[in-house]
């Protein structure tokens, strides 16, 4: 597959130059019967055997097809730039090559530790003069021989590894003539794969990696299609974006190093004098890594770029680099989002890619969010909160979901796991278009004329929102978006009460906002490429948000409302539900509910005014449990209610219609009961997914009122908070130590760098990144620094004298003004002094009265002592 020079490439300059050096290798198919056929035995996808499944070559005009279509905005007439360099790939007959798996390497006690292992090989460097390319520091370097493929004749790309310094802007990556290998391998890249991530360990890494790498390994084994087979690896660019040096996981780092994507000793913190913003490390690695070092043979190579960010920018930065950066050079027909974290199961990434291939008009795609229960479902059973959570994506994707779909916009494809077409997200020439509104909430610092407002920046804290609404909205364009069922992924949630509203919060906030967005410019369909009828079909889903924004808006009171009425009614004394008691109990258990409701409300309002969730941890958790018993008893004076309403003998069921006009509390609760819960079952049977009715409805009840009364009022009370959730680092360490510029001999730039030469320290460094994996640090629990410490500290204690003098004055109000209080009052006061007040405010005017006599005992006496001189 050699490089082929295009009239529209931006690095063609009209000549030949030394393009002809530039040789690719050849890689034989499957079914040829040579080379990698024989090497490598896929498993045959049963659809692919049918005669005449040529659905895969209806895509439309993939971008993947050519290298002509880069960034509209750059203008090559500007630019003038050399040819493509010289990178001595040799052409193998027998590539990509295999190799036995290495047995499993015993922990030498005597070997050196991983720490004395990096620590040699820094020491043992030598300094070297490379030419730079395109006036950018690349370089060339041979990975651990472990990992190289044993059968002679290896190409480059696998027994080299290339790192390239970026010191620019990632929107100036492309015209700063950076380049990337499947680029100069001028390889038509189907699917572009993105993983982000921060601080996540090997664990969520090692997942999310070998879910990607089976993922490709099941697009390799089908043969039979047109698209895809034994070299579909070669369509496919895996790519690792981690935001801050300082920030990403060091086992993390051991398991890329054994997968030779990533080595110590390489990276500069500068190059002649400009500061490097992200470290580029690209292999092409036949190597899956457990997360417990064990080193096995993938099956089939991977084209894996990770790009190391020198600071932490947040995970916009990220994309940015992802899309700005390295798309323009990659030119891939699919874009997949990943979060390190989230599995993908073994065929969802060419699920979503079918979905693009067989709809042309499919600008972005999602799949099902499924919770991580655990083996055997164990974490449903052990934490309630992460249950609930199981049932709100469970009926997200039953219900909410799939109506999206039917309409073509949906409202949010989740970034941990979604899919867009490259082409839907380009700008137009003018920049404005769905990337550019998306990268807007990067640069939102500050309000006032120079800043964006309040509203703005809560709004792209739901970036992924407002880019389906661009995509949807496109002037002149008509792409639709799609939920793919039969996509799945598997993602952890917040089993902890602080995580979980943190979480939430930027939801939350995020959501309401972006709705109020796409709800004001709804209108702006009209000016996109759909045509009429889809048109009138979006503009009633943009009607049916706006409802959903109205309900969401007022969910506090129409919540307190709901419990108070279904309550009150189920308390009276001709319908007692709880009567079983004693007789009058309803009533008493009324007033102390609906007291101790507002009371909840009042101290979930004054914890989120000014604490976080992390230092006021068990009030809220105590919160939830109350919030959690108030709806219980709602849920059994709507039951009662709903077994006095419904008929009890055979003959009042005969006719439904007259029961339901005449008996009102039959037509508006139990209709209304059965349309929302009968729904969630019958629903759920038809997805034939019925088991979290059964493993996760009764926790998703208890914790319903927390979702509205406590996320809800946190949410609202921090909208000043529109931060992501992690610190940004805004400073380089500088201790990778510099590349400076120098003369050659030949006159010639060139960059000394100092760079690891001896092969056997990079090997024992290898070596020792697997024994280091093999033995689990010891856990440590998060600890908060001391100044965070005495911060919540601070806040919890001001929470709490706050919330003891309010809750004083509100218990005796609570007290005095209870129809039990003024029961025994009327009973025992009245009826025997005559009066009609009430008796603590008799005792009010009382001790007011006596307070006075005594300030003008004393005003009194001062005077008559003053009359002797005193």
């Amino acid at each position: 597959m050699a490089y082929h020079q295009q009239h529209n490439d931006p690095y063609y300059t009209g000549y030949g130059g030394n393009n002809n050096n530039y040789a690719h290798s050849t890689f034989p198919h499957a079914d040829t019967g040579a080379g990698v056929g024989n090497a490598y035995s896929y498993d045959m996808h049963p659809a692919d055997h049918a005669q005449g499944n040529d659905w895969e070559t209806k895509s439309y005009q993939s971008y993947a097809d050519s290298q002509a279509h880069l960034n509209p905005q750059y203008e090559m007439s500007q630019v003038s730039v050399p040819p493509v360099p010289n990178m001595p790939y040799a052409q193998q007959q027998n590539y990509p090559p295999t190799f036995q798996q290495r047995p499993p390497l015993r922990p030498d006690p005597g070997s050196p530790g991983w720490s004395s292992a990096r620590e040699k090989l820094m020491k043992r460097r030598s300094v070297k003069q490379v030419e730079l390319q395109k006036g950018n520091l690349v370089i060339d370097v041979p990975v651990p021989s472990h990992i190289v493929p044993r059968n002679g004749g290896v190409s480059d790309e696998m027994s080299n590894m290339r790192y390239t310094a970026a010191t620019c802007d990632p929107d100036d990556f492309m015209r700063q003539k950076y380049s990337l290998r499947p680029y100069l391998y001028g390889r038509k890249t189907e699917i572009f794969i993105v993983m982000t991530m921060y601080n996540e360990d090997e664990v969520l890494f090692v997942k999310t990696m070998n879910a990607v790498i089976k993922n490709i390994a099941h697009l390799c084994g089908r043969n039979r299609s047109k698209t895809w087979g034994a070299d579909g690896w070669q369509k496919v660019v895996v790519c690792v974006v981690s935001d801050g040096r300082n920030k990403v996981n060091k086992r993390t780092l051991q398991v890329l190093t054994l997968m030779g994507c990533y080595q110590e000793g390489i990276a500069k913190d500068s190059v002649a004098g400009k500061d490097v913003t992200a470290h580029i490390f690209e292999y092409t690695t036949n190597v899956v890594v457990t997360d417990n070092g064990e080193v096995s043979t993938g099956a089939c190579p991977i084209q894996v770029i990770f790009c190391l960010k020198e600071q932490n920018k947040k995970k916009l930065n990220s994309h940015r680099w992802f899309f700005n950066a390295f798309g323009p050079l990659i030119q891939p027909n699919i874009c997949v989002l990943l979060d390190v974290g989230t599995k993908p199961t073994g065929t969802s990434i060419y699920e979503l890619w079918k979905c693009f291939d067989r709809n042309s008009n499919v600008g972005g795609a999602c799949g099902e969010i499924a919770v991580d229960t655990g083996r055997g479902c164990s974490l449903l059973l052990t934490s309630p909160l992460a249950a609930s959570q199981n049932f709100e994506y469970k009926m997200s994707n039953i219900l909410d979901k799939p109506l999206e779909s039917v309409f073509g916009y949906i409202s949010v494809l989740p970034g941990a796991f979604s899919a867009y077409r490259y082409r839907a997200l380009q700008n137009s020439p003018n920049g404005k278009g769905p990337l550019a509104s998306y990268f807007k909430g990067e640069t939102m610092h500050g309000g006032g004329p120079n800043g964006a407002g309040l509203f703005e920046r809560n709004m792209y804290l739901a970036e992924d929102r407002i880019l389906c609404f661009e995509i949807v909205t496109k002037k002149h364009e008509a792409w639709l978006l799609r939920y793919v069922k039969s996509a799945k992924a598997v993602t952890d949630v917040p089993t902890t009460i602080p995580e979980f509203i943190s979480q939430r919060r930027r939801w939350l906030n995020g959501s309401l906002f972006a709705a109020v967005h796409s709800t004001v410019f709804m209108l702006r369909i009209w000016t996109s490429g759909q045509n009429f009828f889809r048109k009138i079909i979006l503009q009633i889903e943009f009607l049916y948000n706006m409802v959903q924004l109205f309900f969401t808006w007022t969910s506090l009171a129409n919540f307190y409302l709901a419990f108070f009425f279904l309550v009150s009614s189920a308390t009276s004394p001709n319908s007692d539900a709880f009567n079983f008691l004693s007789k009058g109990a309803g009533a008493k258990i009324f007033e102390v509910i609906l007291k101790l409701y507002i009371a909840l409300l009042f101290v979930v309002t004054v914890c989120s005014l000014g604490n976080r969730p992390q230092g006021s941890k068990w009030t809220y958790a105590i919160a939830i449990f109350l919030f959690g018993i108030c709806n219980v008893i709602t849920l059994w004076c709507a039951g009662f209610t709903v077994y006095l309403a419904v008929p009890h003998t055979v003959d009042g069921w005969k006719n439904i219609g007259t029961l339901i006009q005449t008996n009102a509390t039959f037509r508006d609760i139990v209709i209304s009961l059965v349309a929302t819960y009968g729904l969630y079952f019958i629903g759920s049977i038809l997805y034939f997914e019925p088991w979290h009715m059964f493993t996760s409805f009764v926790q998703y009840m208890f914790y319903l009122p927390s979702y509205v009364n406590i996320l809800m009022m946190y949410a609202m009370c921090n909208l000043h908070d529109v931060t992501w959730g992690t610190k940004g680092d805004n400073g380089s360490s500088k201790d990778l130590g510099g590349a400076k510029k120098v003369k050659g001999e030949d006159g010639k730039d060139m960059i000394e760098v100092e760079i690891p030469t001896q092969r056997e320290d990079v090997d024992s460094l290898w070596t020792a990144s697997r024994n280091a994996l093999r033995y689990k640090p010891v856990e440590e629990k998060e600890h908060r620094d001391a100044a965070t410490k005495q911060a919540d500290h601070d806040r919890n204690s001001r929470t709490n004298v706050v919330l003891t003098w309010v809750g004083s004055n509100m218990a005796l109000i609570i007290i005095f003004t209870s129809e039990a209080f003024l029961d025994w009052a009327q009973e025992h006061v009245e009826s025997t002094s005559g009066t009609t007040f009430n008796p603590y405010l008799t005792f009010l005017f009382w001790a007011l009265a006596g307070i006075s006599a005594v300030r003008f005992f004393g005003s009194t006496m001062y005077l008559f002592l003053r009359l002797f001189g005193h």
